[in-house]
């Protein structure tokens, strides 16, 4: 499979660009500096802003799927903001280019803790997350929302990480969820960015969760 992935040098998205190449795919890394990525093989990396949904189309043409792990940094200064404007432009970018598959990595926020209460909006998300990530948590999960009311013209996926989500090894044990905060032993789940990658590209692969979203834990 021929795949664009946008955010390749962040945390989600360097894990998977290992687990696509692992897997024998071509990988389109889209980047705004290009020089950040090394020479691979079965990689290419195209220059482009992921805020201009032209350059967007342009860098993704031709390709199977976008997958997208598009983070402007969490110390952006206006992260609520720039998140949704590049999140909506990667879609419209994709759309413009004619490639209808896309799979979004958001965050855990926006899974409910209790019918109608997503993760974000309790007082002990915000107690306990720095407080420069939470616009970015409310972010993705206005871009979820904007997905479900809105998007029509592509076949998205969008992805919600266990809220324990940290660096390490890949195992190849997970599980996928769907709207709930994933629990274990009466704590919130966790999961490695290598076994999240997996559990992604596993999804790519197999054409799951089309207009849905999913929360992957170990």
């Amino acid at each position: 499979m021929n795949v664009a992935l946008i955010g390749a040098t962040g945390f989600v998205g360097a894990a998977l660009l290992e687990e696509l190449l692992a897997r024998g795919h071509q990988v389109r890394a889209v980047a705004r500096t290009p020089s950040k990525l090394a020479a691979r093989a079965g990689l290419t990396v195209v220059q482009a802003d992921v805020l201009d949904a032209a350059q967007v189309a342009k860098a993704v043409a031709g390709t199977d799927a976008v997958v997208s792990a598009f983070n402007p940094g969490w110390e952006h200064p206006d992260l609520y903001k720039q998140f949704l404007a590049g999140s909506k432009a990667i879609a419209e970018g994709a759309t413009q280019a004619g490639v209808k598959r896309l799979i979004a990595v958001g965050g855990a926020g926006s899974l409910f803790v209790a019918p109608g209460v997503q993760l974000v909006d309790t007082p002990a998300f915000k107690d306990h997350v720095p407080a420069n990530v939470v616009p970015g948590a409310q972010a993705a999960r206005d871009e979820l929302t904007r997905l479900q009311k809105e998007e029509t013209a592509l076949d998205w996926t969008f992805v919600s990480p266990a809220p324990m989500l940290a660096p390490g090894e890949r195992t190849g044990r997970y599980q996928f969820g769907g709207d709930e905060v994933p629990m274990k032993d009466g704590q919130l789940a966790g999961i490695t960015s290598a076994d999240l990658a997996a559990a992604i590209v596993d999804v790519l692969e197999q054409g799951r969760y089309v207009r849905e979203r999913f929360v992957a834990f170990s």
